[in-house]
């Protein structure tokens, strides 16, 4: 059981690390070969933060561990929102821009709808994984289109500025980018044999070690980028990385992993685990909506969010015992 506790924890570490490098790696490569920085901020550095979701859940679900799967994506989702935006906002104050409540978030609210629709008869099959991919891909290519479109100057000079910083000759770019991906899908590998040991170990579902300790750890890179963005001002980057986020995980995360084996779904998951990401959703609106003001999430609701997810870890364990 030690060793499996020492999978975990070294696995998460090695999994945050590499994911760093993996987008250092592959930011540095796309600007050699011209890809404006607007679009590598939306595409490079949004699939980056997101890989450590994708390659678990993929992992866990071709070895026959869908819990895990299923689990780390909505559980990913609530703690995005709920610890990660919650802790970003008590150390300082998230301001939510109107066009995060005109378009961002009723988009993930449409997408968090899907997912219980496809939920309602206890399974996600092939089809339906498919599904998810293919509107995962029309939603990525309509945001960048409205990216190109809208020529958000700002972001994308933050994002030059960014890449200037971590500038490296081409070879050390492609070196991270191929040491970076390589020991994602290592780390991953032994996060997910870690957790299916601990659960087996205390007789606990994969589902349970995939909502708690696995959602967590691969949260850990939107926490760290969120803080840094909120620190330098940038609000509404820190806010638009938990919202992509969370529609990554939803969409392509699930999707994937369902795509690659159909995954039983226990009730609870609607009426416990979908139902928490729903109203946390629905609570950035609350949050976000002020007439005739900017909307912000204050130090006063970010400990709301901690609390809430505090108290949700809280019934989880509850149920176990």
């Amino acid at each position: 059981m030690l060793l499996s506790f020492f999978a975990v924890i070294s696995g998460l570490i090695l999994l945050i690390w590499s994911a760093d490098r993996f987008i250092e790696g592959a930011s540095a490569t796309a600007d050699h070969f011209g890809m404006p920085p607007l679009l590598i901020g939306m595409v490079i550095v949004g699939f980056g933060t997101s890989a450590p979701e994708m390659v678990v859940s993929a992992l866990a679900a071709s070895q026959g561990n869908p819990g895990i799967a299923l689990g780390n994506a909505y559980g990913s989702n609530i703690a995005n929102i709920a610890l990660v935006l919650g802790l970003t906002a008590l150390i300082s104050p998230i301001v939510v821009q109107s066009k995060v409540l005109r378009k961002e978030l009723p988009l993930l609210t449409v997408v968090t709808a899907l997912a219980g629709f496809q939920l309602w008869d206890g399974e996600i099959t092939r089809i339906e994984g498919v599904v998810l991919l293919c509107v995962f891909a029309v939603v990525m290519g309509w945001t960048i289109w409205q990216g190109v479109k809208n020529n958000e100057e700002v972001m994308g000079s933050e994002m030059a500025l960014d890449i200037d910083i971590h500038a490296m000759p081409f070879n050390r770019a492609l070196l991270r980018l191929v040491v970076g991906l390589t020991l994602l899908v290592v780390s991953s590998r032994i996060l997910v044999w870690g957790a299916v040991a601990i659960a087996r170990g205390f007789g606990v579902s994969d589902l349970l070690i995939g909502l708690t300790i696995v959602a967590v750890g691969t949260s850990l890179p939107e926490l760290a980028s969120a803080i840094i963005a909120t620190r330098k001002g940038a609000h509404d980057i820190a806010l638009g990385n938990v919202l992509g986020s969370n529609l990554f995980n939803t969409l392509a995360v699930v999707g994937i992993a369902g795509t690659i084996q159909p995954m039983s779904v226990e009730p609870v998951v609607i009426s416990r685990d979908l139902l928490m990401m729903a109203v946390l959703t629905l609570s950035i609106f609350v949050f976000g909506y002020r007439y005739r003001r900017v909307g912000r999430i204050n130090r006063w609701g970010g400990a709301l969010l901690v609390c809430s997810y505090l108290v949700y870890n809280g019934y989880l364990i509850h149920d176990f015992f």
